[in-house]
Protein backbone atom coordinates (compact mmCIF):
# COMPACT_ATOMS: atom_id res chain seq x y z
CA UNK A 1 0.00 0.00 0.00
CA UNK A 2 1.23 3.12 -0.82
CA UNK A 3 2.11 5.64 1.70
CA UNK A 4 0.46 9.47 2.79
CA UNK A 5 3.54 12.09 2.78
CA UNK A 6 3.83 13.59 5.93
CA UNK A 7 3.80 17.31 6.99
CA UNK A 8 5.92 18.43 10.47
CA UNK A 9 3.82 21.03 12.37
CA UNK A 10 4.68 22.06 16.14
CA UNK A 11 6.01 18.77 16.90
CA UNK A 12 3.72 16.26 15.25
CA UNK A 13 4.08 14.69 11.79
CA UNK A 14 0.39 14.84 10.59
CA UNK A 15 -1.69 14.63 7.03
CA UNK A 16 -1.97 17.27 4.84
CA UNK A 17 -5.64 18.74 4.75
CA UNK A 18 -5.94 20.59 1.79
CA UNK A 19 -8.00 19.87 -1.41
CA UNK A 20 -4.96 19.03 -3.65
CA UNK A 21 -3.34 15.64 -3.93
CA UNK A 22 -0.53 14.74 -5.75
CA UNK A 23 1.45 10.92 -6.39
CA UNK A 24 5.22 10.59 -6.32
CA UNK A 25 6.56 8.82 -8.62
CA UNK A 26 10.01 7.37 -9.55
CA UNK A 27 11.47 9.14 -12.62
CA UNK A 28 13.27 5.84 -13.65
CA UNK A 29 10.16 3.56 -13.10
CA UNK A 30 7.28 5.64 -13.01
CA UNK A 31 6.35 3.27 -9.91
CA UNK A 32 4.14 5.10 -7.09
CA UNK A 33 6.32 5.69 -3.99
CA UNK A 34 3.68 7.64 -2.13
CA UNK A 35 0.48 10.04 -1.94
CA UNK A 36 0.88 13.60 -1.45
CA UNK A 37 -1.75 15.75 0.21
CA UNK A 38 -1.05 19.32 0.25
CA UNK A 39 -1.30 21.67 3.42
CA UNK A 40 -4.45 23.49 3.97
CA UNK A 41 -4.57 26.92 4.73
CA UNK A 42 -4.93 26.92 8.06
CA UNK A 43 -2.13 23.64 8.45
CA UNK A 44 0.12 27.21 6.91
CA UNK A 45 -0.75 29.01 9.59
CA UNK A 46 -0.16 26.50 12.17
CA UNK A 47 3.30 26.24 11.23
CA UNK A 48 4.15 29.69 11.14
CA UNK A 49 2.39 30.36 14.28
CA UNK A 50 4.39 26.80 16.21
CA UNK A 51 7.18 28.66 14.15
CA UNK A 52 6.64 32.27 15.92
CA UNK A 53 6.21 30.61 19.35
CA UNK A 54 9.10 28.67 18.96
CA UNK A 55 11.56 31.49 18.29
CA UNK A 56 10.72 33.36 21.91
CA UNK A 57 12.10 30.23 23.59
CA UNK A 58 14.62 29.53 20.77
CA UNK A 59 16.58 33.02 20.65
CA UNK A 60 17.16 32.59 24.40
CA UNK A 61 19.07 29.30 24.06
CA UNK A 62 23.13 29.86 24.00
CA UNK A 63 24.86 29.73 21.13
CA UNK A 64 27.05 26.98 22.14
CA UNK A 65 23.56 25.02 22.81
CA UNK A 66 22.76 25.75 19.02
CA UNK A 67 25.87 24.72 17.69
CA UNK A 68 25.82 21.51 20.03
CA UNK A 69 22.37 20.80 18.01
CA UNK A 70 24.33 21.44 14.64
CA UNK A 71 27.30 19.05 15.74
CA UNK A 72 24.38 16.46 16.56
CA UNK A 73 23.06 16.61 13.11
CA UNK A 74 26.03 16.13 11.16
CA UNK A 75 26.50 13.01 12.88
CA UNK A 76 22.89 12.16 12.23
CA UNK A 77 23.48 12.81 8.81
CA UNK A 78 27.01 11.29 7.98
CA UNK A 79 25.81 7.84 10.17
CA UNK A 80 22.48 7.57 7.79
CA UNK A 81 24.33 9.53 4.49
CA UNK A 82 23.78 6.66 2.47
CA UNK A 83 20.06 5.82 3.38
CA UNK A 84 19.68 9.58 2.43
CA UNK A 85 20.89 9.04 -0.56
CA UNK A 86 18.81 6.01 -1.17
CA UNK A 87 15.81 7.74 -0.96
CA UNK A 88 16.92 10.62 -2.68
CA UNK A 89 17.30 8.48 -5.97
CA UNK A 90 13.90 6.89 -5.98
CA UNK A 91 13.00 10.42 -5.67
CA UNK A 92 14.44 11.77 -8.10
CA UNK A 93 16.12 9.24 -9.86
CA UNK A 94 19.81 10.03 -9.63
CA UNK A 95 22.38 7.70 -9.52
CA UNK A 96 23.44 6.79 -6.17
CA UNK A 97 26.80 7.71 -6.64
CA UNK A 98 25.62 11.32 -7.41
CA UNK A 99 23.06 11.09 -4.69
CA UNK A 100 25.48 10.18 -2.45
CA UNK A 101 27.38 13.79 -3.04
CA UNK A 102 23.77 15.95 -2.83
CA UNK A 103 23.99 14.72 0.53
CA UNK A 104 27.14 15.08 1.62
CA UNK A 105 27.64 19.13 0.10
CA UNK A 106 24.57 19.45 2.66
CA UNK A 107 26.25 17.98 5.55
CA UNK A 108 29.62 20.23 4.80
CA UNK A 109 26.82 23.05 5.35
CA UNK A 110 25.73 21.78 8.44
CA UNK A 111 29.29 21.62 9.59
CA UNK A 112 29.51 25.09 9.10
CA UNK A 113 26.59 25.80 11.19
CA UNK A 114 28.26 24.48 13.87
CA UNK A 115 30.48 27.20 13.94
CA UNK A 116 28.03 29.82 14.83
CA UNK A 117 29.77 31.13 17.67
CA UNK A 118 32.13 32.38 15.60
CA UNK A 119 30.86 33.57 12.94
CA UNK A 120 28.56 35.50 14.75
CA UNK A 121 30.81 37.49 17.00
CA UNK A 122 30.19 41.27 16.83
CA UNK A 123 32.66 44.22 16.83
CA UNK A 124 34.21 46.25 19.45
CA UNK A 125 36.08 49.98 19.72
CA UNK A 126 36.64 51.19 23.44
CA UNK A 127 36.87 54.84 23.64
CA UNK A 128 34.93 56.65 20.25
CA UNK A 129 34.64 59.42 22.36
CA UNK A 130 35.54 60.19 26.17
CA UNK A 131 34.49 57.43 28.23
CA UNK A 132 32.34 55.70 25.59
CA UNK A 133 32.75 52.41 24.13
CA UNK A 134 30.43 50.78 20.96
CA UNK A 135 29.65 47.77 20.50
CA UNK A 136 27.55 45.51 18.12
CA UNK A 137 26.30 42.14 18.11
CA UNK A 138 23.89 40.26 15.63
CA UNK A 139 20.68 38.78 16.75
CA UNK A 140 18.10 36.43 15.09
CA UNK A 141 15.10 37.53 13.04
CA UNK A 142 12.32 35.59 14.05
CA UNK A 143 10.29 32.98 11.71
CA UNK A 144 12.06 32.16 8.35
CA UNK A 145 11.26 30.17 5.41
CA UNK A 146 13.27 28.28 2.26
CA UNK A 147 11.44 27.27 -0.98
CA UNK A 148 13.35 24.58 -2.46
CA UNK A 149 14.12 22.88 -5.88
CA UNK A 150 13.47 19.21 -6.94
CA UNK A 151 17.01 18.73 -7.99
CA UNK A 152 18.84 18.89 -5.22
CA UNK A 153 16.59 17.59 -2.34
CA UNK A 154 18.92 17.16 0.38
CA UNK A 155 22.00 19.93 0.14
CA UNK A 156 19.42 22.89 -0.72
CA UNK A 157 17.32 22.61 2.00
CA UNK A 158 20.42 21.96 4.20
CA UNK A 159 21.59 25.08 2.39
CA UNK A 160 18.81 27.16 4.89
CA UNK A 161 17.30 25.45 7.96
CA UNK A 162 20.32 24.69 9.63
CA UNK A 163 21.90 28.55 9.11
CA UNK A 164 18.70 29.93 10.31
CA UNK A 165 18.00 28.24 13.35
CA UNK A 166 21.99 28.01 14.48
CA UNK A 167 21.52 31.91 14.15
CA UNK A 168 18.30 31.21 16.46
CA UNK A 169 15.31 31.92 13.98
CA UNK A 170 12.94 28.95 13.36
CA UNK A 171 11.69 27.84 9.79
CA UNK A 172 9.22 26.53 7.82
CA UNK A 173 10.47 24.39 4.71
CA UNK A 174 8.33 24.45 1.73
CA UNK A 175 10.62 21.49 -0.80
CA UNK A 176 9.46 20.68 -3.93
CA UNK A 177 6.43 19.17 -4.36
CA UNK A 178 8.08 16.66 -6.89
CA UNK A 179 10.70 15.66 -4.57
CA UNK A 180 8.79 15.59 -0.55
CA UNK A 181 10.84 12.08 0.84
CA UNK A 182 13.80 13.26 0.95
CA UNK A 183 13.09 16.60 3.18
CA UNK A 184 10.94 14.48 5.68
CA UNK A 185 14.32 12.18 5.85
CA UNK A 186 15.64 15.38 7.22
CA UNK A 187 13.42 16.68 8.99
CA UNK A 188 13.36 12.91 11.02
CA UNK A 189 16.96 12.94 11.88
CA UNK A 190 17.08 16.95 13.48
CA UNK A 191 14.29 15.63 15.55
CA UNK A 192 16.68 13.21 16.84
CA UNK A 193 19.43 15.60 16.90
CA UNK A 194 17.21 16.97 19.58
CA UNK A 195 15.06 20.63 18.14
CA UNK A 196 12.43 21.26 20.14
CA UNK A 197 8.76 21.42 18.74
CA UNK A 198 8.30 24.57 16.74
CA UNK A 199 11.80 25.64 15.72
CA UNK A 200 11.20 23.71 12.39
CA UNK A 201 8.13 22.80 10.31
CA UNK A 202 7.94 21.07 7.16
CA UNK A 203 5.17 22.21 4.75
CA UNK A 204 4.18 20.52 1.47
CA UNK A 205 2.40 22.37 -1.14
CA UNK A 206 2.00 24.21 -4.51
CA UNK A 207 2.26 28.26 -5.43
CA UNK A 208 -0.44 29.06 -3.63
CA UNK A 209 1.31 27.47 -0.28
CA UNK A 210 4.39 29.59 -1.20
CA UNK A 211 1.88 32.65 -1.96
CA UNK A 212 0.16 32.52 1.38
CA UNK A 213 3.73 31.86 3.42
CA UNK A 214 5.06 34.82 1.69
CA UNK A 215 2.65 37.47 2.83
CA UNK A 216 2.44 35.79 5.96
CA UNK A 217 3.27 38.76 8.77
CA UNK A 218 4.78 36.92 10.94
CA UNK A 219 7.20 35.68 8.58
CA UNK A 220 10.51 37.97 8.30
CA UNK A 221 12.81 36.09 5.47
CA UNK A 222 12.58 34.10 2.58
CA UNK A 223 15.08 31.77 0.29
CA UNK A 224 14.59 30.62 -2.42
CA UNK A 225 16.39 28.32 -5.34
CA UNK A 226 14.63 27.58 -8.63
CA UNK A 227 14.17 29.14 -11.79
CA UNK A 228 14.46 32.58 -13.07
CA UNK A 229 10.57 33.14 -13.50
CA UNK A 230 9.46 32.19 -10.57
CA UNK A 231 12.35 33.40 -8.51
CA UNK A 232 11.08 37.24 -10.13
CA UNK A 233 7.54 36.65 -8.90
CA UNK A 234 8.62 35.19 -5.20
CA UNK A 235 11.27 38.50 -4.93
CA UNK A 236 8.61 40.88 -6.02
CA UNK A 237 6.12 39.32 -3.94
CA UNK A 238 8.27 38.89 -0.82
CA UNK A 239 10.29 42.06 -0.93
CA UNK A 240 6.17 43.71 -1.63
CA UNK A 241 5.30 42.15 1.61
CA UNK A 242 8.08 43.72 3.49
CA UNK A 243 10.45 41.04 3.76
CA UNK A 244 13.92 40.15 3.44
CA UNK A 245 14.40 37.59 0.44
CA UNK A 246 17.51 35.84 -1.39
CA UNK A 247 16.84 34.35 -4.79
CA UNK A 248 19.35 32.01 -6.54
CA UNK A 249 17.54 31.38 -9.89
CA UNK A 250 18.68 30.17 -13.44
CA UNK A 251 21.66 30.10 -15.24
CA UNK A 252 23.70 29.85 -18.84
CA UNK A 253 27.07 28.65 -17.68
CA UNK A 254 29.66 28.60 -20.11
CA UNK A 255 33.28 27.21 -19.92
CA UNK A 256 36.23 28.30 -22.32
CA UNK A 257 38.50 26.22 -23.36
CA UNK A 258 41.93 27.79 -24.36
CA UNK A 259 44.00 26.15 -26.80
CA UNK A 260 46.73 25.63 -24.25
CA UNK A 261 44.85 23.89 -21.64
CA UNK A 262 45.48 20.08 -20.84
CA UNK A 263 42.67 18.10 -23.27
CA UNK A 264 42.66 15.13 -21.29
CA UNK A 265 41.64 17.21 -18.23
CA UNK A 266 39.44 18.95 -19.70
CA UNK A 267 37.28 17.09 -22.00
CA UNK A 268 37.05 14.50 -18.75
CA UNK A 269 35.57 18.06 -16.91
CA UNK A 270 33.31 18.90 -20.15
CA UNK A 271 31.40 15.81 -20.41
CA UNK A 272 30.90 15.64 -16.69
CA UNK A 273 30.07 19.09 -16.03
CA UNK A 274 27.48 19.11 -19.23
CA UNK A 275 25.77 15.52 -18.96
CA UNK A 276 26.11 14.78 -15.26
CA UNK A 277 22.57 14.72 -12.64
CA UNK A 278 20.89 14.57 -16.17
CA UNK A 279 22.31 18.62 -16.94
CA UNK A 280 19.87 19.51 -14.00
CA UNK A 281 22.36 21.41 -12.14
CA UNK A 282 21.94 25.49 -12.04
CA UNK A 283 26.22 25.15 -12.02
CA UNK A 284 25.62 22.32 -15.10
CA UNK A 285 27.99 23.71 -18.21
CA UNK A 286 25.54 23.87 -20.95
CA UNK A 287 27.60 26.09 -23.54
CA UNK A 288 31.63 25.15 -24.00
CA UNK A 289 32.94 27.92 -26.14
CA UNK A 290 36.21 26.88 -27.96
CA UNK A 291 39.20 29.85 -28.37
CA UNK A 292 41.20 29.25 -31.62
CA UNK A 293 42.91 25.81 -32.47
CA UNK A 294 40.71 24.26 -29.20
CA UNK A 295 37.78 23.31 -31.83
CA UNK A 296 39.67 20.72 -32.84
CA UNK A 297 39.06 18.70 -29.70
CA UNK A 298 34.81 18.97 -30.74
CA UNK A 299 34.95 15.51 -32.03
CA UNK A 300 36.60 13.70 -29.54
CA UNK A 301 34.09 15.57 -27.23
CA UNK A 302 31.50 13.58 -29.49
CA UNK A 303 33.52 10.46 -28.72
CA UNK A 304 33.40 10.79 -25.31
CA UNK A 305 29.90 11.98 -24.92
CA UNK A 306 28.63 8.93 -27.28
CA UNK A 307 30.10 6.74 -24.39
CA UNK A 308 27.84 7.59 -21.53
CA UNK A 309 24.64 6.31 -20.72
CA UNK A 310 22.28 7.01 -18.37
CA UNK A 311 20.91 4.38 -16.01
CA UNK A 312 19.24 2.88 -13.28
CA UNK A 313 20.29 3.93 -9.36
CA UNK A 314 22.15 1.32 -8.65
CA UNK A 315 23.47 0.75 -12.11
CA UNK A 316 27.40 1.24 -11.29
CA UNK A 317 27.85 2.14 -15.42
CA UNK A 318 25.22 4.78 -15.68
CA UNK A 319 26.71 8.20 -15.66
CA UNK A 320 23.50 9.71 -14.67
CA UNK A 321 19.48 8.86 -14.38
CA UNK A 322 16.05 10.12 -15.82
CA UNK A 323 15.01 13.86 -15.95
CA UNK A 324 12.86 14.45 -13.18
CA UNK A 325 9.32 14.23 -15.36
CA UNK A 326 7.86 13.59 -18.43
CA UNK A 327 7.03 17.61 -18.76
CA UNK A 328 10.59 17.85 -18.48
CA UNK A 329 12.02 15.34 -21.30
CA UNK A 330 9.37 17.21 -23.35
CA UNK A 331 10.59 20.34 -23.03
CA UNK A 332 14.19 18.99 -23.68
CA UNK A 333 13.33 17.21 -26.63
CA UNK A 334 11.61 20.27 -28.03
CA UNK A 335 13.72 22.40 -27.28
CA UNK A 336 16.48 20.06 -29.25
CA UNK A 337 14.31 20.07 -32.14
CA UNK A 338 14.35 23.35 -32.21
CA UNK A 339 17.66 23.96 -31.96
CA UNK A 340 18.08 21.58 -35.27
CA UNK A 341 15.23 23.52 -37.23
CA UNK A 342 17.06 26.63 -35.84
CA UNK A 343 20.37 25.38 -37.81
CA UNK A 344 22.70 24.46 -35.25
CA UNK A 345 24.61 21.05 -36.20
CA UNK A 346 23.60 18.15 -34.23
CA UNK A 347 26.34 15.53 -33.93
CA UNK A 348 24.82 13.47 -30.87
CA UNK A 349 21.29 13.38 -30.66
CA UNK A 350 19.77 11.76 -27.14
CA UNK A 351 15.77 12.49 -27.91
CA UNK A 352 14.76 8.98 -28.56
CA UNK A 353 17.27 7.44 -25.82
CA UNK A 354 15.58 4.00 -24.24
CA UNK A 355 16.82 1.79 -21.70
CA UNK A 356 15.28 -1.51 -22.66
CA UNK A 357 15.09 -2.32 -18.79
CA UNK A 358 13.35 0.51 -17.79
CA UNK A 359 11.53 1.73 -20.50
CA UNK A 360 9.33 3.89 -18.83
CA UNK A 361 11.70 6.15 -17.41
CA UNK A 362 12.39 9.86 -18.65
CA UNK A 363 15.17 8.71 -20.50
CA UNK A 364 17.03 11.50 -22.41
CA UNK A 365 20.62 10.17 -23.54
CA UNK A 366 23.78 12.88 -24.40
CA UNK A 367 23.02 15.70 -27.01
CA UNK A 368 25.66 17.64 -28.63
CA UNK A 369 25.02 20.61 -30.59
CA UNK A 370 27.62 22.76 -32.83
CA UNK A 371 27.59 25.67 -34.98
CA UNK A 372 25.67 27.41 -32.38
CA UNK A 373 24.47 31.18 -32.08
CA UNK A 374 23.21 33.55 -29.67
CA UNK A 375 19.87 33.85 -31.27
CA UNK A 376 18.89 30.47 -31.16
CA UNK A 377 16.88 29.34 -28.27
CA UNK A 378 18.86 26.33 -27.31
CA UNK A 379 21.70 29.22 -26.92
CA UNK A 380 19.12 31.40 -25.11
CA UNK A 381 17.03 28.83 -22.56
CA UNK A 382 18.12 27.11 -19.80
CA UNK A 383 17.47 23.51 -21.23
CA UNK A 384 18.23 21.86 -18.00
CA UNK A 385 19.02 18.78 -19.24
CA UNK A 386 21.85 16.42 -20.97
CA UNK A 387 22.39 19.42 -23.52
CA UNK A 388 25.66 20.55 -24.49
CA UNK A 389 26.56 23.67 -27.53
CA UNK A 390 29.72 24.07 -28.69
CA UNK A 391 30.62 27.47 -29.77
CA UNK A 392 34.20 28.73 -31.39
CA UNK A 393 35.67 32.09 -30.80
CA UNK A 394 39.12 33.52 -32.14
CA UNK A 395 40.29 35.07 -28.71
CA UNK A 396 39.72 35.11 -25.21
CA UNK A 397 38.44 38.56 -25.22
CA UNK A 398 35.44 37.43 -27.66
CA UNK A 399 35.04 34.48 -25.20
CA UNK A 400 34.97 37.48 -22.35
CA UNK A 401 32.57 39.70 -24.56
CA UNK A 402 30.08 36.80 -25.20
CA UNK A 403 29.52 35.95 -21.81
CA UNK A 404 29.26 39.10 -20.23
CA UNK A 405 26.44 39.91 -22.95
CA UNK A 406 24.16 36.98 -21.04
CA UNK A 407 21.43 38.34 -18.47
CA UNK A 408 22.39 35.53 -15.99
CA UNK A 409 26.01 35.00 -13.72
CA UNK A 410 25.73 32.25 -12.35
CA UNK A 411 28.65 29.86 -12.86
CA UNK A 412 31.81 30.26 -15.47
CA UNK A 413 35.01 28.38 -16.07
CA UNK A 414 38.31 28.45 -18.26
CA UNK A 415 40.62 25.56 -18.96
CA UNK A 416 43.93 26.83 -19.43
CA UNK A 417 47.23 26.55 -18.53
CA UNK A 418 48.76 30.04 -19.21
CA UNK A 419 48.30 31.94 -15.52
CA UNK A 420 47.54 35.52 -17.08
CA UNK A 421 45.09 34.11 -19.39
CA UNK A 422 43.04 32.72 -16.39
CA UNK A 423 43.66 36.13 -14.32
CA UNK A 424 42.19 38.05 -16.93
CA UNK A 425 39.21 36.01 -17.24
CA UNK A 426 38.23 35.99 -13.44
CA UNK A 427 39.13 39.54 -13.48
CA UNK A 428 36.69 40.83 -16.36
CA UNK A 429 34.14 38.29 -16.03
CA UNK A 430 30.42 39.31 -14.86
CA UNK A 431 29.91 36.29 -13.60
CA UNK A 432 29.62 35.51 -9.49
CA UNK A 433 31.52 31.77 -9.03
CA UNK A 434 34.61 31.14 -11.33
CA UNK A 435 36.39 27.73 -11.81
CA UNK A 436 39.68 27.78 -13.00
CA UNK A 437 40.51 24.06 -14.41
CA UNK A 438 37.51 23.58 -11.99
CA UNK A 439 34.49 22.86 -13.86
CA UNK A 440 31.31 23.60 -11.26
CA UNK A 441 32.68 25.94 -8.74
CA UNK A 442 30.60 25.80 -6.29
CA UNK A 443 32.23 27.37 -3.27
CA UNK A 444 32.49 25.37 -0.15
CA UNK A 445 30.06 26.85 2.77
CA UNK A 446 33.13 28.66 4.48
CA UNK A 447 32.42 30.86 1.67
CA UNK A 448 29.29 31.87 -0.02
CA UNK A 449 27.60 30.87 -3.22
CA UNK A 450 27.06 33.97 -5.25
CA UNK A 451 25.55 34.28 -8.52
CA UNK A 452 25.35 37.53 -10.29
CA UNK A 453 23.14 39.52 -12.30
CA UNK A 454 19.66 37.51 -13.32
CA UNK A 455 20.69 34.51 -11.57
CA UNK A 456 20.14 36.10 -8.42
CA UNK A 457 18.12 38.86 -6.87
CA UNK A 458 18.86 40.03 -2.90
CA UNK A 459 22.00 41.52 -1.47
CA UNK A 460 22.78 39.06 0.67
CA UNK A 461 24.16 34.87 -0.90
CA UNK A 462 23.17 31.61 0.67
CA UNK A 463 25.63 29.78 2.92
CA UNK A 464 28.83 31.35 4.71
CA UNK A 465 29.08 34.62 5.99
CA UNK A 466 26.56 36.07 3.65
CA UNK A 467 24.19 33.53 5.50
CA UNK A 468 24.59 34.87 8.40
CA UNK A 469 23.79 38.01 7.91
CA UNK A 470 20.86 37.17 5.90
CA UNK A 471 19.41 35.26 8.82
CA UNK A 472 20.38 38.16 11.67
CA UNK A 473 20.31 41.68 12.68
CA UNK A 474 23.13 43.86 14.22
CA UNK A 475 22.40 45.75 16.94
CA UNK A 476 24.92 48.50 17.69
CA UNK A 477 25.22 50.05 21.33
CA UNK A 478 26.76 53.08 22.79
CA UNK A 479 27.67 53.42 25.99
CA UNK A 480 28.90 55.30 28.42
CA UNK A 481 29.71 54.17 32.09
CA UNK A 482 30.75 56.50 34.92
CA UNK A 483 33.20 55.53 38.21
CA UNK A 484 33.88 58.50 39.88
CA UNK A 485 31.89 59.99 42.62
CA UNK A 486 32.54 63.44 41.20
CA UNK A 487 31.04 62.54 37.83
CA UNK A 488 28.19 60.76 39.22
CA UNK A 489 26.93 63.84 41.50
CA UNK A 490 27.74 66.46 39.50
CA UNK A 491 24.70 67.76 37.26
CA UNK A 492 26.73 69.06 34.20
CA UNK A 493 25.44 70.79 31.13
CA UNK A 494 22.98 68.97 28.24
CA UNK A 495 24.63 67.88 25.16
CA UNK A 496 22.08 70.00 22.91
CA UNK A 497 24.76 68.52 19.32
CA UNK A 498 24.91 64.94 18.51
CA UNK A 499 28.29 64.75 18.81
CA UNK A 500 29.61 62.16 21.66
CA UNK A 501 31.19 64.21 24.24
Amino acid sequence: MTHAVLHYINGEFVTGQGSTQALITNPATQAILAELTFASTEQVNEAVAAAKAAFATWKEVPVPERARLMMRYQALLKSHHDDIAEILTHDTGKTFEDAKGDVWRGIEVVEQAANIPALMMGETVENVAGGIDTYSYTQPLGVCMGITPFNFPAMIPLWMFPMAIACGNTFVLKPSEQVPLTAVKLVELFIEAGAPAGVLNLIHGDASTVDQLLNHPDIYAASFVGSSRVGQIIYETGTKAGKRVQCMMGAKNHMVVMPDANKNATLNALVGASVGAAGQRCMAISVAVFVGDAKEWIPEIKEQLAKVRPGAWNDPGAAYGPVISKAAKERITRLIAQGIEEGATCLLDGSDYTLPELPEGNWVGPTLFTDVTPDMAIYKEEIFGPVLCCMSVATLEDAIALINRLEVGNGTSIFTQHGGAARKFQHEILVGQVGINVPIPVPLPFFSFTGWRGSFRGDLHAYGKQAVRFYTETKTVTARWTYSEDEMQASGQPNMSINLR
